[in-house]
């Protein structure tokens, strides 16, 4: 094996090995997801190189001065108040959902006009319409980290891949029985994966356009799906109340994880790809260990259906979204309620952490998005102006702009 250089990714923080092994450029990484500003970085350079080979004495100090930009990273200070910077007459009817590409300098909308629409972030400027579908687009996703093609899920029962700098349609993918509830890209960007209402979930292949697998097992909708970091294994989440884990190059399923009494309302794996977080209608969320598929945990908040669920990006914290407007945050190691969310008048429909793991952005019927601090669960700002429910918003990556898409039609820029 021959080193070539290092990378460093600042959320979560990790360090990326580029390195070259029978003539084919390769990577590995190093997670460091307990990293904090007091980690000794002496001692922690001494644990990787233990554990690493690539790491050698003479490439120690190189790994310490990346530690020490990470710990520096994570030292700074967030008091940035997001301002209204443009209001998007997106649609003709009311958005379905909103999504970043990776650098977050341009993000789409997902529309019940049965359209979407890609825009730049900065100006605000339409980019492309994505026209083909003949009923509601329900499901979007970029495949980042890439950013160059996007996926769309309808209710007409395909998905389409296109792309994202052109605007135009690479495939159409057709097989799905019923509307199509989710999509997703693998982090590799080779594989899309489908959730349906005829209570299948499909893989397809990126470059060919063919469907690879039909991941058949529920007895009910298919509404929630993701990939683990890996892009080996992918999560799936069901109305007939249980969740379940699937090996992606084989399309069996590894584990059914059952024990929620109501339907499910989404679901995830953690960044090590040791968890598997889900949130049900019976008030509830399972944390599930994915070797085994044994929970290891219920989180309750209060008495009423759980909408959203998420890890952070460092996988140590959840948050969950309730039907009476409340939100929780937990923690994934003790179980514990950390902090109670409270102010908003409506259900939460979304809710997301920043990449830095210290925000919580939530979505609600109650017409506003809050922004909370996620030690304190004090409301930072609310994000007020939408003349209807909520029900999407997200982040950029560096976490400095917000969307937020509205059943008014519209979608509004933070930053």
């Amino acid at each position: 094996m021959k080193f070539k250089r290092f990378l460093l990714r600042y959320y979560p923080p990790g360090i990326t090995l580029e390195y070259v092994k029978s003539g084919n450029l390769r990577t590995k990484s190093i997670d460091l997801l307990d990293l904090s500003p007091e980690t000794n970085p002496d001692q922690l350079v001494a644990k990787i190189r233990q554990l690493e080979p690539l790491i050698t004495e003479s490439r120690a100090d190189q790994v310490k001065q990346l530690i020490l930009r990470l710990q520096q990273k994570q030292g700074q200070q967030d008091h940035q108040r997001f301002f209204l910077t443009k209001v998007l007459q997106a649609h003709l009817l009311p958005l379905t959902n909103v999504a970043f590409n990776k650098s977050g300098s341009s993000f789409i909308t997902g529309s019940y006009d049965r359209t979407c629409r890609i825009w730049d972030t900065v100006s605000g400027t339409e980019l492309h319409t994505l026209e083909g579908h003949k009923n509601v687009v329900y499901a979007i996703a970029f495949n980042n980290p890439y950013g160059d093609k996007i996926a769309t899920g309808s209710f007409d029962r395909t998905c389409k891949l296109w792309s994202a700098e052109t605007g135009k349609c690479f495939y159409t993918f057709r097989g799905h029985m019923a509307e199509i509830m989710c999509v997703a890209f693998n982090p590799q960007s080779t594989l899309i994966a489908t959730g349906s209402m005829d209570t299948t979930a499909k893989l397809w292949d990126v470059e060919t356009g063919v469907d690879l697998a039909t991941l058949t097992g529920h007895t009910a909708e298919v509404i929630a799906l993701s990939f683990n970091t890996l892009g080996n294994q992918i999560v799936t989440g069901s109305f007939d109340h249980t969740v379940s884990l699937w090996d992606v190059a084989s399309g069996s399923r590894i584990h059914t994880l059952i024990g929620h009494q109501g339907e499910i309302a989404n679901v995830q794996m953690n960044w090590d790809c040791s968890l598997i977080i889900s949130g049900s209608l019976d008030n509830t969320c399972k944390l599930w260990e994915a070797a085994s598929g044994k929970c290891v945990a219920t989180l309750t908040g209060p008495k009423e259906e759980v909408l959203d669920v998420c890890f952070n990006l460092t996988g140590q914290l959840i948050a969950t979204a309730f039907a009476d407007g409340t939100a929780c945050v937990y923690s994934a190691a003790t179980h514990q309620c950390l902090v109670m969310l409270e102010g908003h008048k409506g259900e939460i429909s979304k809710i997301c952490f920043s990449s830095q793991g210290n925000r919580v952005l939530t979505a609600s019927s109650d017409k506003t998005a809050r922004l909370w601090d996620v030690k304190s669960g004090v409301c930072l700002q609310v994000l007020e102006g939408h003349t209807d429910e909520i029900f999407s918003c997200a982040f950029n990556y560096e976490s400095d702009t917000i969307i937020t898409g509205s059943k008014d039609n519209t979608c509004r820029i933070w930053c």
